[in-house]
């Protein structure tokens, strides 16, 4: 009896899954198809003669025409059009052994990770790029000082190059949970067939060199049912978009005319169409809405098989797969964009300066001062420097500041200060702050050129990663080229 669905199902799933197929997924299923055949041959399940029609066709297949398809309904999926327009390009008993010892199930995975891999390298890439370009902008402000803020407020001072590389330093941790991720998604389902395996004696790890996995998914239950390959690159993306979110944020708040820290270049802000002088930075908000768009996205695949059963089931596969490449394409258009903007960014140097040595952002290092010259424990120290603080308002004259240090002592601390007038008005500047913090992660600028050297030897650590897995999946394709054409 031939096989009706109903126009509803039609059209809420079938052929929505289809296109879906079409556009994503024809080449990875193509290179299944020959790596399958070929091992087949291997192992002597297909005959060289059978196996040679099953690659004739498969070299035959029209790829313009797979590109064109579209659902019409006598088919169920992608999967079996393919299937019949092979049937049409030789002996259907014989193209038909192609699906020996193998289930859409192993086959629908495999096609998942393929591209999950792709898109989990393409990201990486972009973070490097990120990374490489906060680091390129840190090395030139290693000496910029300017306020750190803890709760909105302004609290003490720091370097731009040290609030740069702890945004690089969060970028290198999301890009050691990607290649994680990546390690877990290159593991080959193949052979599992729909859970249990097959009778036939296939060779899984040959099929899986072929096309470039790096491993076996061992146990063929876990294989088909274990979603934790989408979960993992999905949670990965998710810290990513949050981490980028924060970044983003401080970026558009200090390019306000109120801040006024950064200026986003001319190519990437909009004015308003009524008000002229408005420098709107738009491309920063741009990459805000992408990178909330990729969170929520990477939140709705959690959710999606949250408390699934754990088995082969529908809800990680054709409906849910979209939305992991919704997720990593707009994560990677975030990332590019920001990309790009920090690359064009100018800084008001002068003015973040002005406002590191405002708002009494130095005075922990006057505490710091007096204890180590006076030999009075911080808690004392933090007392009359605080002390000091309340009674001057909004009045920041160093000197007029030393002056009432000296004349509260004798009452907070219980003796007069000895320290010069030189010490506790190096303390106040904001370029000492930052100079006598030197010790391991601080903002001192020789500390900081340290930090960024190591930094760019991880990058480039990253990198060298990244090409030898691009390399390795340029090798697996063309080896599988290679193979095939000894059979002609």
């Amino acid at each position: 009896m031939e096989w009706m669905p109903a126009p509803e199902y039609v059209e809420a799933v079938l052929a929505i899954n289809f296109n879906d197929a079409r556009r994503h997924y024809t080449a990875a299923l193509l290179e299944i198809h020959y790596a399958h055949t070929l091992m087949l041959a291997r192992q002597k399940i297909l005959s060289r003669e059978e196996a040679r029609v099953c690659l004739d066709a498969l070299d035959q297949l029209d790829r313009d025409q797979l590109a064109r398809a579209a659902y019409d309904g006598r088919f169920e999926d992608f999967f079996f059009f393919v299937e019949h327009c092979l049937e049409q390009l030789g002996d259907p008993a014989v193209i038909g052994k192609i699906h020996t010892a193998r289930s859409r199930n192993d086959i629908d995975i495999a096609l998942y990770r393929m591209c999950l891999r792709e898109e989990t390298l393409g990201l990486g890439g972009e973070l490097c790029a990120l990374r490489g370009a906060l680091l390129k902008w840190a090395s030139k402000h290693t000496a910029t000082v300017m306020p750190a803020y803890t709760h909105g407020q302004p609290a003490q001072p720091t370097t731009l190059a040290h609030y740069l590389l702890a945004a690089a330093e969060f970028l290198g941790r999301d890009m050691i949970r990607f290649t994680a991720a990546f390690e877990v998604i290159n593991r080959s389902p193949l052979g599992a067939c729909a859970i249990t395996t097959t009778g036939f004696p296939i060779d899984r790890e040959y099929t899986a060199a072929l096309l470039g996995f790096e491993g076996l998914q061992r146990n063929s239950y876990g294989a088909i049912a274990a979603v934790d390959y989408v979960t993992q690159a999905a949670s990965a993306a998710a810290v990513c978009m949050v981490n980028l979110g924060r970044l983003v944020q401080d970026l558009l708040l200090w390019s306000t005319t109120e801040f006024g820290f950064v200026r986003v270049e001319d190519g990437y802000v909009q004015t308003s169409s009524i008000m002229p002088q408005k420098r709107n930075p738009v491309s920063l908000e741009h990459t805000r809405i992408l990178a909330s768009k990729a969170f929520g996205q990477a939140q709705g695949v959690l959710a999606a098989v949250h408390n699934t059963p754990f088995a082969d089931m529908v809800d990680a596969e054709d409906d849910l797969q979209p939305l992991v490449f919704a997720v990593f394409a707009d994560a990677h258009r975030a990332v590019k964009l920001l990309t790009a903007v920090v690359a064009h960014c100018g800084v008001d140097a002068e003015k973040l300066r002005r406002l590191a040595n405002s708002h009494f952002l130095t005075v922990t290092e006057v505490a710091d001062t007096l204890v180590r010259k006076e030999g009075i424990s911080f808690r004392e120290a933090h007392h009359l420097v605080s002390a000091m603080v309340k009674g001057a308002g909004d009045e920041e004259e160093p000197t007029q500041m030393v002056a009432s240090l000296r004349e509260l002592a004798p009452a907070v601390i219980g003796k007069e200060l000895k320290t010069s007038d030189r010490d506790l008005l190096e303390a106040l500047d904001a370029d000492h702050f930052v100079r006598v913090r030197n010790i391991i992660g601080g903002p001192a600028p020789e500390t900081v050129k340290e930090e960024l050297g190591m930094m760019q030897d991880e990058l480039r650590a990253d990198e060298e990663w990244l090409e030898h897995k691009r390399s390795r999946m340029e090798a697996y394709r063309k080896h599988l080229a290679e193979l095939r054409a000894e059979w002609e």
